[in-house]
């Protein structure tokens, strides 16, 4: 499978932070050429969430996106959406066996150990991070650098999802180090958060990742 080489995260609580809704920000990274999003909710799944994931999840049928839901299998299945789980989530061997004919299922991982036994789990993709330090977890993972980035692209041929701290500016040497896919979460969140500024920012990142 190919990856869009730009993996929008629609993180819940950064985006209440920020003031903006979810729903803004999907429709405007999608006007701007996103074609895939994830939606992220570390928080309970509230009828509202669901409310919130459903909504999403039309507007990425509405224009051939595929949808993410971070964590959350169940969720998953009755939106008829994609995953990604992580090294505490249910595993993907059981996630793809729940999920069957998911769309996609996606697998995080935090090391070189950890993506190395990635390789007989199920999933259509692998995630590895944080290249950098980030600021969108309360207890983030140690960073792994573009050193064990480069490493780990020679340890499998399925698409790698780099995430952690990537910006516009560091970008250019993810890509260059073996990275299919950027997982970006922070740096597409512009001050102030506006549908146009939202906008403005994925096209950014669409014109990077095409360059």
């Amino acid at each position: 499978m190919r990856l869009p080489r730009v993996y929008p995260i629609l993180d819940t609580n950064l985006l209440s932070s920020r003031g903006c809704e979810p729903g803004v920000a999907a429709t405007a990274w999608l006007d701007a050429g996103a074609r895939i999003l994830q939606l992220r909710n570390k928080g309970p799944w509230t009828r509202d969430t669901f409310e919130v994931a459903h909504r999403i999840a039309a507007l990425c049928r509405d224009q051939d996106a595929v949808f993410v839901i971070n964590d959350r299998a169940d969720v998953a299945k009755l939106l008829a959406a994609g995953l990604h789980v992580g090294q505490d989530d249910l595993p993907p061997a059981a996630a793809r066996q729940l999920l069957g004919d998911a769309p996609i299922l996606g697998y995080s991982t935090h090391n070189a150990h950890q993506f190395a036994a990635a390789a007989a789990e199920p999933a259509d993709y692998l995630a590895l991070g944080p290249i950098f330090p980030t600021a969108s977890k309360l207890n983030p993972d140690p960073v792994t650098g573009l050193d064990a980035l480069q490493r780990c692209r020679a340890l499998t041929a399925r698409p790698l999802v780099a995430i952690g701290g990537i910006t516009r500016e560091t970008a250019p040497g993810v890509f260059a180090a073996g990275a299919d896919s950027v997982a970006v979460i922070g740096d597409l969140l512009p001050e102030p958060c506006t549908r146009a500024s939202l906008r403005r920012r994925m096209e950014e990142w669409q014109q990077l990742a095409q360059s």
